[in-house]
């Protein structure tokens, strides 16, 4: 469940697109609403609630996380203060082994959970969180390779969970994934029980520069974590076999919204990235995205697209080296991501009705929507950073009709 500044092409913004559901009162039954395959059945009656659910990944491995907390030091952070620097938490996601031991993952941490949804007028669903598919602190699956790399950037007013589903989905596959709260425009909580939310505050660094400046910073940490160093400011005890099982040369990056333009953005400035993936991410910066790129991108388009935006179109025109363009028809902005798994639950339990959900995550049947997430991110990194190419961005596939491929 996702909010965004982002307007619509109708000047709504998504917060006020849920607000108008809510109210609207659509015509169409509760029960039209469909439940995606993979979710138990949640019931409106109170003592019967069960928690959210997100599917379960479907690769091989188990998944194992452990959240660090970094200090950039080569940037002071003038919102906090005289000797204080950018401060981040970031969460790694691993393949693991003997899982059974260790526990699941929230989502969310508890109390950014809370604000995130007091926020987004949700407020009766804090008890409702779902559990990610990650094992807290569960060793890592060793297998002689170290494990290529993905590193992730949330939207604005978002959260470094938004996109669980895909990061999940790809560690089970055998990567390893680094997912990143941007201060100061992030629901997060530090180990001192501090919570962030997002700061309104013009001088607050939240531009797609300072997400870029982010992942460049966390892309130092993969290096350190793959030199057998621990990157974290507090020391904390990492999972066994985490230190030295990274591969820094073969890291990929990918973003929603705001964080896929900062995927841009940083995947111009620094070669580490050999691939990169905009989940509709809107280009748009100042100054604007400039320079050639001969390393592979790719845009999974919704709404900013190439024909409806100028500054997707020019970030595409200087795209040189393999590229690809695809759009998921029905889909809305927040479609990426795990809104598309969420939110048919929170109708139900809501009382929405079909058009009240399709006014909020698009036209796009959501289990389709999942399958879509799951496969297109992990073709495209297997094909750049493991050099396993396969058939499904080669065009059309019969198995996803609601991707176009985009000349």
């Amino acid at each position: 469940m996702t909010t965004t500044p982002f307007s619509s092409r109708k000047g709504m913004t998504r917060r006020s697109m849920m607000g108008a559901a809510l109210a609207a009162g659509a015509a169409v039954p509760l029960a039209a609403v469909a439940r995606p395959a993979w979710a138990s059945p949640v019931t409106a009656a109170p003592a019967a609630r069960r928690r959210l659910m997100l599917p379960a990944p479907t690769g091989p491995h188990p998944v194992g996380t452990v959240q660090l907390h970094l200090v950039d030091r080569s940037r002071p952070d003038a919102i906090a203060g005289p000797g204080h620097f950018r401060e981040l938490m970031a969460t790694v996601w691993y393949p693991a082994r003997n899982v059974q031991r260790y526990p699941v993952a929230p989502w969310m941490p508890a109390g950014a959970f809370q604000a995130f949804l007091a926020d987004a007028g949700f407020s009766e669903l804090a008890s409702l969180g779902p559990l990610t598919a990650g094992h807290v602190g569960a060793p890592v699956r060793r297998t002689g390779r170290r494990l290529p790399v993905v590193v992730f950037s949330h939207g604005a007013h978002s959260h470094q969970g938004d996109h669980t589903v895909m990061v999940q989905e790809l560690v089970s596959h055998g990567y390893a994934a680094v997912t990143v709260a941007h201060q100061y425009d992030t629901y997060t909580e530090f180990p001192d029980g501090r919570i962030a939310v997002p700061l309104d505050d013009r001088e607050a660094p939240t531009m797609p520069g300072d997400f870029a400046a982010d992942l460049r910073f966390v892309l130092d940490c993969v290096e350190q974590l793959a030199a057998g160093r621990n990157p974290d400011v507090d020391r904390k005890e990492l999972p066994a076999g985490l230190l030295g099982s990274l591969d820094p040369r073969r890291t990929g990056a990918f973003g929603w919204s705001k964080g896929g333009t900062a995927t841009a953005c940083a995947t111009l400035a620094d070669e580490r990235i050999r691939a990169g993936l905009s989940l509709d991410g809107p280009m748009q910066m100042k100054p604007p995205l400039t320079g050639d790129l001969d390393r592979p991108f790719m845009l999974l388009s919704a709404e900013f697209t190439r024909a409806t935006d100028p500054e997707v179109a020019a970030f595409w025109s200087h795209l040189r080296g393999w590229r690809l363009n695809i759009q998921a028809q029905g889909a809305a902005h927040i479609s990426c991501g795990d809104n598309e798994a969420l939110f048919p639950q929170v109708a139900r339990l809501l009382g929405w009705s079909r058009q009240q959900l399709q006014d909020v995550i698009g036209t796009l049947d959501p289990d389709q929507a999942v399958k879509i997430q799951q496969a297109y991110p992990l073709a495209f990194f297997d094909e750049h950073l493991r050099h396993r190419r396969g058939h499904l961005l080669d065009g059309p596939s019969p198995a996803f009709p609601a991707v176009t491929f985009l000349p």
